[in-house]
């Protein structure tokens, strides 16, 4: 008989073009060998060209939700995602702190790629302030991170200043995407995309992991946060460590780009099952050890 695979959690929005959020987690976990539940925190009016409306769910929908798949799941792993409101923000906080799950990957959606706001300032404190200390690990892009410290992040050294700040604040590991940012090219920018990794090692001291990956010119970019969290999620849940999981989400990111099928008319999704049809592309992710003293 086969062996069961890991369930993951999603904890999204839903997105009606299944470029991001819970549609878009259940073809990442079916690409990682994982069997994704899902609860909804909000719906939206979206396609490629961008969110039109957001509406959140009620927070006791969402919370019957999250009881009845803890209660009949054995959960392996959670990704949370956009969260729509305040009191969704609150509702799933104290779910975790009650069921007291493992390997949670918090992704700090605050804003569409579009520009649509996804979560308010008062829902940002909870994030913040509840669901970030219950975290195995938040995934911030640049924008999100320098939202959540009120500072600005737009460099490699900036991040690794918001990292420190973020495990100040409460942040158990911390990967910083900065995907947004060119470092080393003719305007003094990266040229590959490059994010960091900020952990406590088993000797009790931070430590950070440079990634870095070749930069795509692609079209088809939309979810690429979600599936990178959703990934992580799903490596996490088959046991590895954070830094191979992290290693290995960017390498599944930058292929899923590069194996993307232009759909929609403005920013389309990645190919989150290219591995289905065609034999990837070889993609490769560099990791630079890079203990901080």
């Amino acid at each position: 008989m086969p062996t069961a695979p890991p369930i993951v959690l999603s904890i999204a929005g839903f997105d009606p073009s299944s470029g991001a959020g819970v549609t878009a987690d259940i073809k990442t976990a079916a690409a990682h060998g994982c069997y994704a539940v899902a609860c909804i925190t909000a719906l939206t009016i979206q396609s490629t060209a961008g969110v039109r409306r957001v509406v959140p769910l009620e927070p006791e929908l969402v919370t019957s939700t999250l009881v009845e798949l803890a209660t009949d799941f054995e959960i392996s792993a959670v990704r949370i995602g956009t969260l729509g409101s305040a009191q969704v923000a609150a509702t799933v906080a104290d779910f975790l702190e009650r069921a007291e799950l493992e390997k949670v990957v918090l992704d700090p959606v605050l804003k569409s790629s579009s520009g649509a706001t996804l979560l308010g300032a008062e829902g940002v404190v909870i994030l913040r302030e509840r669901l970030l200390p219950l975290a195995t690990v938040i995934t911030p892009n640049l924008d999100e991170a320098s939202a959540l410290l009120g500072m600005p992040v737009t460099n490699l050294g900036e991040m690794r200043t918001a990292a420190h700040r973020l495990h100040e604040i409460g942040a158990e590991n911390v990967v910083i995407t900065g995907g947004d940012f060119q470092e080393g090219s003719d305007k003094g920018k990266l040229d590959r995309a490059t994010d960091l990794l900020s952990f406590l090692s088993p000797q009790g001291k931070f430590e950070q992991q440079v990634f870095k990956a070749e930069r795509q010119r692609s079209r088809s970019t939309h979810g690429t946060g979600c599936a990178y969290a959703m990934a992580i999620a799903c490596h996490l849940a088959h046991g590895r460590a954070l830094s191979e999981a992290v290693l290995l989400a960017k390498a599944f990111v930058a292929a899923a780009i590069a194996n993307a099928h232009p759909l929609g008319r403005g920013i389309g999704p990645i190919n989150h099952l290219y591995r289905m049809n065609q034999p990837p592309r070889r993609v490769v992710a560099h990791v630079d050890p890079e203990p901080v003293g």
